[in-house]
């Protein structure tokens, strides 16, 4: 197919990497990728992916701009409070590269309805701020054997993983069942959504390409006030987990692959 001039011109410091080059960009023109949340994370992702080329990007959330989010949550203005978050986001995206097509879903995801919508995406990112979303995220992409990242954000901190059918735990196998209440939320400095959200960005890219060592197995954790990064090593055994254990649903492992 080729890129045209403008393409080449917009994508000119990423075509040069030994990694992406114009196969590799076509590869990106061709993925769909999800974000669930338009908030914190999810927002420093979307850009990114975004600006990447991309060819599809999902954003699912219910919620609207409110002027507490705007410390942290980068894809909306003041002049957007009050304003579907996904709206938002959108013209947001459409103007940082107008190529990308952006799907909105401005609905609650729960039960109902989480596992049809991830099964439309190659990959998903969990960019949620609650653990009632995050265990559906993951029950959802398992049994639909999908790929996704998750991460969490409190105070100066955060953590991601990621999971690929097949190549490791999941995230219930990692941290057993939800808490029978949400924990409150926390305060958090926006920059740390930052890094922890572009870090997402970054495994759904090397996902896509089939590039790279992925957090498949283990828990990146960042520390702001340390200025420390540190990888826990998880446990390969997800035998007895309800969700991906031999005996939960019949799993089987699949390669890792690009797009069709």
């Amino acid at each position: 197919m080729g890129l045209t001039s403008e393409q080449t011109k917009r994508y000119a410091r990423q075509l040069i990497l030994e990694e992406m080059g114009i196969e590799g960009q076509e590869t990106l023109s061709k993925a769909r990728i999800l974000i669930i949340g338009a908030g914190g994370l999810g927002s420093p992702a979307a850009l990114y992916l975004a600006a990447a080329g991309v060819g599809t990007i999902g954003l699912a959330d219910a919620d609207t701009v409110e002027l507490s989010n705007l410390q942290r949550q980068i894809l909306h203005t003041t002049n957007d409070l009050g304003r579907a978050k996904v709206v938002s986001a959108k013209e947001t995206l459409d103007a940082v590269n107008p190529e990308v097509t952006v799907t909105v879903y401005q609905t609650f995801v729960g039960s109902e309805n989480m596992e049809e919508l991830v099964k439309a995406y190659d990959f998903v990112l969990d960019a949620t701020d609650n653990f009632a979303s995050k265990f559906l995220i993951n029950d959802a992409c398992v049994r639909a054997k999908k790929p996704f990242t998750h991460a969490g954000i409190g105070g100066f901190g955060g953590q991601l993983m990621t999971y690929v059918p097949g190549e490791g735990p999941c995230y219930r196998c990692v941290f057993g069942n939800p808490p029978p209440e949400d924990v409150p939320k926390t305060g958090v400095i926006g920059a740390v959504c930052g890094v922890i959200g572009s870090l997402q960005a970054m495994e759904a890219v090397k996902y896509v390409l089939g590039i790279g060592d992925l957090l498949v197995g283990k828990l990146l954790t960042y520390d702001a006030l340390k200025a420390e990064f540190r990888t826990i090593r998880l446990p390969k055994g997800a035998g007895g987990c309800e969700v991906c254990g031999e005996s939960a649903n019949g799993q089987t492992g699949k390669e890792r692959r690009k797009p069709d």
